[in-house]
């Protein structure tokens, strides 16, 4: 029986995902909050430009959220969610009537949001996923995609460790986006892509500098080095292994912190291109809010309840907070306010 299968979130990855399914002739319905989304997929479907060339989809099942309650759809056998990690507890609610017992949530989202999916859904029906997918959105139904197929990487896990049927089933479906492997280390994984994440979405995105730039300034590598060392004290303190993302070795995962840290950047730079606006920075340019708290400010949270000091990834919270309020815009002097921002919460 032909599964039923829903993509919940049509941003920049949910779309990416979106059009390799069109592409490969798999039947989905896509869901998503925002109104101009759904309306222009709808209508004329997602252009999709990469430096694999340029892909339109045509009209596609683009349903707004008040539409599913009309329709002619009981249930769904898999969902991707593939929301911004603030939105995951709510969007997690709203499927929830849409899932019988052997539904499969596959968790396609920065930050660690697994645990929080589960226990809504459920833990048996919760699959999750750490990805390296690079791509940006400014314009309903246009997506910028940096890291084609062939350059994206996914690792899928359930939540026990155990290696399943249905993770092969998932792979055969997501292989059509990324290189996919299956690991029995999720949560060591997702933590992995954690400290990348803090090191370089809101540390560039305070900012407003493309990736490579960033990382040239003056003081910057010493900041985001610190963030990914503090990063990487509180995962091991909550008993995450790191794992070989981003066709990195296990090996290379148990080296000092300070190693550990620049390889996780410098390998992830290479992989999205020097000239590369990361999610967050896409944030702040659309002036809406930023994961930060489910990244950096989950680090604080845990150093706080561990009693490992954590000023760098404070500073950038503080900072990601004013430019959010629009107390500071985001541009390269915030280098310098991270900087004295870290030195003042190291002596408190």
């Amino acid at each position: 029986m032909k599964k039923k299968i829903a993509i919940l979130g049509a941003g920049a990855i949910g779309g990416c995902v979106c059009a390799n399914f069109s592409q490969a002739g798999i039947e989905h319905w896509i869901i998503d909050p925002w109104p101009d989304v759904i309306d222009v997929m709808k209508k004329q479907g997602l252009h999709i430009t990469s430096s694999d060339g340029d892909f339109r989809s045509g009209p596609l099942q683009a349903i707004h959220l008040h539409e599913l309650a009309g329709m002619p759809i009981d249930y769904f056998d898999i969902v991707f969610l593939a929301s911004k990690a603030g939105e995951a507890k709510w969007l997690s609610e709203f499927i929830l009537p849409y899932l019988h017992p052997q539904s499969m949530v596959v968790v396609l989202m920065n930050g660690m949001m697994n645990q929080d999916v589960a226990k809504i859904v459920g833990e048996e029906r919760t699959i999750g996923c750490v990805l390296e997918l690079s791509a940006e959105s400014f314009q309903a139904g246009v997506i910028k995609r940096k890291t084609p197929p062939a350059r994206t990487w996914m690792g899928l896990g359930e939540l026990n460790g155990q290696r399943t049927p249905r993770l092969k089933e998932i792979k055969n479906l997501l292989h059509h986006v990324a290189t996919v492997d299956i690991t029995t280390n999720i949560e060591g994984a997702k933590w992995t892509k954690l400290v990348t994440n803090a090191m370089v979405l809101a540390p560039f995105a305070m900012l407003k500098a493309e990736s490579y730039e960033a990382l040239q300034l003056p003081n910057m590598r010493e900041l985001v080095f610190q963030i990914g060392i503090e990063a990487i004290a509180v995962g091991q303190a909550l008993g995450h292994q790191l794992e070989g993302i981003f066709g990195l070795s296990d090996s290379e995962m148990e080296q000092e912190a300070p190693v550990i840290a620049e390889k996780l950047v410098t390998t992830l730079l290479e992989h999205i291109g020097k000239k590369s606006q990361n999610a967050v920075t896409q944030d702040v340019i659309k002036k809406r809010r930023t994961e930060t708290p489910y990244l950096n400010g989950l680090i604080v949270q845990h150093g706080m309840t561990l009693k490992i000091p954590t000023p760098a990834n404070r500073a950038i919270v503080e900072v990601m907070r004013q430019i959010e309020q629009q107390m500071i815009p985001a541009n390269l002097s915030n280098i310098d306010v991270a900087i004295a921002l870290t030195k003042s919460y190291a002596t408190t």
